[in-house]
């Protein structure tokens, strides 16, 4: 299963409040501006910038 395209569509970064690419294969977001990759988890982000690891 994937993110739905409802949550793709409002989810931002948390820290620049920038647009997120979505990479079902990985199943992260990644932020360009901020070069930070999101996890996602049971189809749940984990939108921690603690978290977040460098791309």
């Amino acid at each position: 299963m994937s993110l739905s395209p409802q949550v793709l569509r409002i989810i931002v970064c948390p820290k620049c409040k920038g647009e997120l690419e979505y990479r079902e294969e990985e199943q992260s977001l990644l932020c360009h501006a901020c070069r930070l990759r999101y996890a996602v988890r049971d189809d749940i982000p984990v939108m921690l910038i603690d978290e977040a690891t460098p791309l």
